[in-house]
C-alpha cells in the first residue's frame, strides 16, 4: 500500500502552511482536500494560498465554478494523483478540511456511491424544476429513508445526486482502500481558532471578496451552482440580492465559519487521528516531523 500523509484540522488552523513545510521536508507533493479551492475564480473566499513555496499542488483550480464535484470524483482524482506522485518517488500529502473526502479515501466510505448518470440526472433536474424539491425529497425518502434523513432537502445538487445513487445502485458503495494513511489533526484552543476565523473574514473583504463574487456573477455563474453554496459566497450573494446588509453578511460568514470549524473538530474526533497542538508553530512543526519520520 502507498503511504499517504494527511494534514487535517479546522478552518484557519494553518493546514496549508504545515502542508508546505511537510512537503519540503519529506520531498512531497500536495493534494488539496478542499471542496471550494477546486474551483477557478473562488480564490479569496476559499483562502487559497498565494505562495506555494515551490511545492507542487494538485486539486486546486481544476474546475469551472459551474461544474459539480462529488466525493466519488474526489476519490477517483486523488487515487490517480497518489499513484502518480508515488511513482515519482515522492510522498503524497493530502491537506484540507473536507471530512467526507478524507473518510472516503481512508475508510472506503463513498457518499458519491455510483458513477454519474448524466441522462438520469437531467431527468431528475427536469422533475425538480417542474414539481419542486419537495417532490424529489419524497422520492428519496421512498428509495432510501436513511439517506434522506442525512440529505439537506433544500440542497438541489445533493438531493438529486442522492436519488441518482439510489436509482443507479440502490445504496451507497464502498471504495477499496489502497493507501496506508497517517492522519495528523492540527488543533489549538478553540477561542484562538475563532479569533483567527474572524480576522480572516475581515481580511477577505479587504482583499476584495465582494468584487470576486460580483465578477463570478458577471461571468454567468449562477447562485444555484455547487460552488456558490460555499460559506463566504452564499452570504455575499444574499447581500447582493438585498436580503441582508453588508455588516450582517460579514457576521454571518464569521458565524457560519465558526460553526463549520466546530463540526470539523467533532468529525476528526471520530477518526483515527494523531492530534498536534499548533499554538506554538515551531514546536508543532518539530513534533509533526518526528511523527512522520517514525511512521516512514
Amino acid at each position: 500500500m502507498k503511504k499517504v500523509v494527511f494534514i487535517l484540522g479546522p478552518t484557519a488552523v494553518g493546514k496549508s502552511e504545515f502542508g508546505i513545510c511537510v512537503a519540503k521536508k519529506f520531498n512531497g507533493e500536495i493534494i488539496s482536500a478542499d471542496s471550494v479551492q477546486i474551483y477557478k475564480g473562488l480564490d479569496i473566499g476559499s483562502a487559497k494560498i498565494d505562495d506555494m513555496k515551490g511545492v507542487v499542488h494538485h486539486g486546486i483550480d481544476i474546475l469551472e465554478p459551474n461544474e459539480n464535484f462529488s466525493v466519488y470524483d474526489f476519490v477517483e482524482y486523488s487515487k490517480q494523483k497518489i499513484d502518480e506522485i508515488s511513482a515519482r518517488g515522492k510522498l503524497p500529502i493530502i491537506v484540507g478540511g473536507t471530512g467526507l473526502y478524507v473518510r472516503a479515501l481512508t475508510e472506503g466510505y463513498n457518499l458519491g456511491g455510483a458513477p454519474k448518470d448524466e441522462a438520469l440526472r437531467k431527468n431528475l433536474e427536469e422533475e425538480a424544476a417542474k414539481f419542486g424539491l419537495e417532490h424529489i425529497y419524497e422520492k428519496l425518502k421512498k428509495l432510501n429513508p436513511e439517506m434522506a434523513e442525512k440529505t439537506d432537502k433544500n440542497n438541489k445538487v445533493r438531493l438529486i445526486r442522492a436519488v441518482e445513487i439510489c436509482l443507479s445502485k440502490g445504496e451507497k458503495a464502498k471504495n477499496e482502500v489502497t493507501i496506508e494513511p497517517l492522519l495528523l489533526a492540527l488543533n489549538m484552543d478553540r477561542e484562538k481558532i475563532y479569533e483567527k476565523i474572524n480576522r480572516r473574514v475581515d481580511v477577505m473583504f479587504q482583499q476584495g471578496l465582494l468584487e470576486e463574487v460580483e465578477a463570478l456573477l458577471a461571468r454567468g455563474v449562477s447562485r444555484d451552482c455547487q460552488s456558490m453554496r460555499a460559506i463566504g459566497y452564499k452570504e455575499v450573494l444574499d447581500y447582493l440580492d438585498g436580503k441582508t446588509d453588508l455588516e450582517t453578511a460579514k457576521e454571518l460568514i464569521k458565524q457560519h465559519s465558526r460553526n463549520y470549524a466546530k463540526r470539523q473538530l467533532t468529525f476528526l474526533r471520530g477518526m483515527n487521528c494523531q492530534t498536534v497542538d499548533v499554538s506554538n508553530f515551531e514546536r508543532a512543526k518539530k513534533e509533526v516531523f518526528e511523527i512522520i519520520e517514525r511512521w516512514l
